[in-house]
């Protein structure tokens, strides 16, 4: 439920030179080989991966590929995975393919464990995904991995509950702090939402809507800018709401969140497209009561929207078998019957084909009262930007928010003052493991 997402365009080359990274597998200034051999040629490929079902989809490709088998690994996610794969692509003995969560590419470019897929890419491959969703496991014009399922942010809310206080569902975050503090005068007991301060990917995804640029690299070094004007416009607007009151400041997926949720407390919740999973299983009994709409805009004249969750198919350096797990990542997360496979056991495929009501089939029940439901995810979808590039401690920089916030919260500080002593954990970080910092 809380996976993180990540939108990285930067130089591979100047990622694997800042990581300093010398491995022997890489090619010219440590970069990975280029795909070679035939895809057709048999194989037997290791596929580690996380995604609850996707042994059916596996299951299909060994059905239409008899001398090109698959066998399923079911793994961890996150941190836990690339520590795993890491140890692996070391002792040679990693899986050919791997999920990959779009988080941890950066960190797996820089130690030279994802394989280079750029010459197994063609136009129509390529063209199957929007640009945005691209960029995910695109660095410098080059690919390492294809990208699987995405979570566009959108706003869902309780229709019956606005439609029985009068309230419409708002256009901008203006109008979203209005209706906050309507929301508390009609009804005490009730909160438009709550404000999370211990997941920090759902914060990337507000401050990827606003513009935030956190990462950039030019001549090797790096500039990060975690409090740049975007992040602290989005924090200062989130934090004088939850200092006045207005809304909540409790953490999400606990289970006075989950009361809450259910009994009408909380009306609204800003998530990601696979939020109506959660939903389900969070508010069983109020099937047909929830909607979506386009996340609230900073300007009126702008729709945008940023990503929470999202996973990539990515191939190892170790691999002996390049060119056919490349072909097998390819078919995943392109191919219409794989696409249709993917939607059923849950995932929202980054594939723009993979995104239509025919594929996805009808709404989930507890969106019942939306027959539109995947078509107006779809066009959120298209809105859906990132951040330019992404750090290589990233890990750092959200454990810093992760860890300020609450006390941000518990004693109703000024929230853009936690982007400033990230920022510094950032810098102070990189400079520590060695990277060059602007």
């Amino acid at each position: 439920m809380r996976r993180r997402s990540l939108l990285a365009a930067s130089s591979a080359a100047m990622l694997l030179a800042a990581c300093g990274t010398g491995d022997d597998e890489g090619g010219e200034n440590g970069a990975a080989p280029a795909i070679e051999g035939d895809e057709n040629a048999p194989a037997n490929l290791v596929f580690w991966a996380w995604a609850e079902n996707i042994q059916q989809v596996v299951d299909l490709w060994n059905s239409k590929n008899p001398t090109q088998k698959v066998q399923l690994s079911g793994q961890a996610a996150s941190d836990e995975l690339v520590s795993k794969f890491l140890t692996a692509v070391k002792a040679g003995n990693a899986p050919d393919v791997v999920q990959a969560e779009y988080q941890a590419l950066p960190t797996l470019i820089t130690n030279n464990a994802l394989a280079d897929l750029t010459s197994a890419i063609d136009d129509t491959t390529k063209s199957a995904f929007p640009a945005g969703t691209w960029n995910l496991t695109s660095f410098g014009g080059a690919t390492y991995g294809i990208p699987q399922d995405v979570g566009p942010m959108m706003l869902f809310y309780r229709e019956d509950i606005f439609t029985e206080m009068g309230f419409s569902v708002p256009k901008t975050w203006e109008e979203f702090g209005v209706l906050a503090k309507a929301v508390r005068q009609k009804d005490p007991k009730k909160y438009l939402t709550t404000f999370s301060p211990g997941d920090a990917g759902w914060l990337a995804g507000f401050a990827q809507q606003a513009g935030s640029k956190w990462w950039s690299n030019s001549n090797d070094a790096w500039t990060v800018a975690v409090n740049d004007e975007a992040t602290k416009k989005m924090l200062s607007f989130w934090g004088g709401l939850v200092n006045s009151g207005d809304l909540l400041g409790d953490p999400m997926y606990t289970p006075q969140w989950n009361s809450q949720m259910s009994d009408g407390t909380i009306i609204a919740w800003p998530s990601a497209v696979w939020g109506a999973g959660v939903l389900t299983g969070v508010t069983p009994g109020l099937a047909g009561k929830w909607k979506a709409a386009p996340m609230p805009q900073w300007s009126a004249s702008e729709q945008y929207t940023g990503f929470w969750g999202g996973s990539s198919t990515a191939v190892s350096t170790s691999s002996t078998q390049k060119a056919q797990a490349a072909k097998f990542a390819k078919w995943l997360n392109s191919d219409p019957e794989a696409l249709a496979a993917l939607a059923k056991i849950g995932l929202y495929p980054a594939a723009s084909a993979g995104q239509t009501a025919e594929v996805l089939g009808a709404p989930p029940a507890i969106m019942s009262a939306q027959p539109d439901y995947y078509t107006t995810a779809a066009a959120i979808a298209k809105t859906a930007r990132g951040f330019d590039s992404w750090g290589p401690n990233t890990n750092v920089t959200y454990g810093a928010f992760e860890d300020l916030l609450p006390t941000a919260v518990k004693n109703k500080t000024d929230f853009t003052a936690v982007a400033d002593q990230v920022q510094n954990t950032s810098l102070e970080d990189l400079k520590k493991q060695g990277y060059q910092v602007a």
